[in-house]
């Protein structure tokens, strides 16, 4: 906590930085700090909200000062993470872009697919064809969190926002890129050998369940702290004197 001004209002006070330990990661603690800040600036005036304390001072100016910090590390935590995602969808925009012109089974004289009414062939096709437009989303809303001016207000929705949409995308992919693996086995293997495909479908719900275990609970914070109740929404102030 910083020392109070004399002059000083409670949106002041408020706009002070308060430890927050409890809540991961830097990019969330900034979101937190904006929530309560503009909850209990809503609880006033227009005219409080831009009063100056002795050293002419408004709380909008004491939250940009007491946060010059924090919004440095959530943009390197948002960057960060952003990076590493990205990276994974442009190579899974690789691998399934050029499965896609890679037909399974071959082709016959008039470059049709040999298993073009196979069920396992429709699968692929349709697995590969979402597999790439996941991926491509992904990585759009990653490259917009790469780019972004990191304003204070942008970690209040855009930029979890963004996170949410490019993870939730992240995970589709995957999912359809293993979807599309496991139909391709499906019809290059002989039927004596279809015992191998449930063995290499559970397989391939390894990466899947692995990515789902390791981003889900990120995921979940992140969701919860941009579009649940919040502590500080429950909130209500009903009577201020100042």
């Amino acid at each position: 906590m910083g020392k109070n001004i004399p002059g000083d209002t409670i949106l002041h006070i408020a706009a002070v930085l308060a430890p927050s330990s409890e809540i991961p990661g830097a990019a969330l603690q900034m979101q937190r700090e904006l929530q309560w800040f503009k909850t209990v600036e809503d609880c006033f005036h227009q005219s409080l909200q831009r009063k100056h304390n002795l050293i002419g001072k408004t709380p909008r100016v004491v939250f940009t000062e007491t946060h010059k910090e924090l919004v440095e590390k959530g943009e390197k935590w948002m960057k960060d993470t952003a990076t590493s995602c990205s990276v994974v969808a442009a190579l899974i925009i690789t691998i399934v872009f050029t499965a896609a012109f890679t037909v399974p089974g071959g082709t016959d004289s008039h470059g049709r697919p040999n298993y073009l009414h196979e069920l396992s062939f429709e699968i692929f096709a349709i697995s590969v064809a979402l597999a790439l437009f996941s991926s491509t989303a992904s990585v759009q809303m990653f490259l917009g969190i790469l780019t972004s001016r990191y304003a204070e207000d942008d970690f209040l929705f855009s930029l979890p926002k963004q996170l949410i949409i490019g993870l939730i995308t992240l995970f589709f992919s995957i999912a359809s890129m293993m979807v599309a693996f496991g139909s391709t086995f499906c019809i290059v293997i002989s039927n004596p050998w279809r015992w191998v495909i449930f063995l290499i479908a559970s397989a391939g719900t390894v990466p899947v369940t692995l990515f789902a275990w390791i981003q889900f609970p990120l995921l979940r914070d992140i969701f919860i702290s941009t579009y649940g109740a919040g502590i500080y929404k429950q909130i209500k102030i009903k009577d201020v004197y100042m």
